[in-house]
């Protein structure tokens, strides 16, 4: 017979439970640095947060720099967990397996792209000042 163990992190209160769940937070970002894609952008991340106190001219501009790089590793990890949880179902395939992998994937993809874009206009307006 199946014994169904309680969560303990559900009897936790107060400070006790912040604390446990600031270390399951540590372990997550733990497990995603051993994700090639995760680890690829928080490399770049600890370069392009420095990075932004430079091109960014007042806290908004910094604010959007670094929130956008911060954004993009969010999203990934939210991608590698629906991608972890898929591959427990199991490995056969299946269209919705796929789908959601996919849509996952998109998801990467645009906050990529947003992150770029950000970069992209904060670069220009700080490098044409010059000319």
């Amino acid at each position: 017979m199946t014994q169904i163990h309680e969560n303990l992190q559900k009897q936790r209160r107060g400070l006790n439970r912040v604390i446990h769940a600031f270390g399951y937070s540590m372990q997550g970002l733990q497990a995603a640095m051993h994700e090639p894609a995760f680890r690829q952008e928080a490399y770049l991340a600890l370069v392009m947060i420095p990075l932004s106190f430079y091109i960014g001219n007042n806290w908004v501009e910094i604010s959007l720099l670094s929130g956008s790089v911060i954004f993009v590793l969010t999203v990934e990890l939210l991608n590698t967990g629906l991608e972890s949880a898929i591959d427990r179902v199991g490995p056969q395939w299946h269209d919705l397996s796929k789908r959601c992998k996919d849509l996952g994937s998109a998801a990467v993809l645009l906050s990529i792209l947003f992150c770029m874009g950000i970069w992209l206009s904060a670069l220009l307006l700080k490098f044409t000042q010059y000319l």
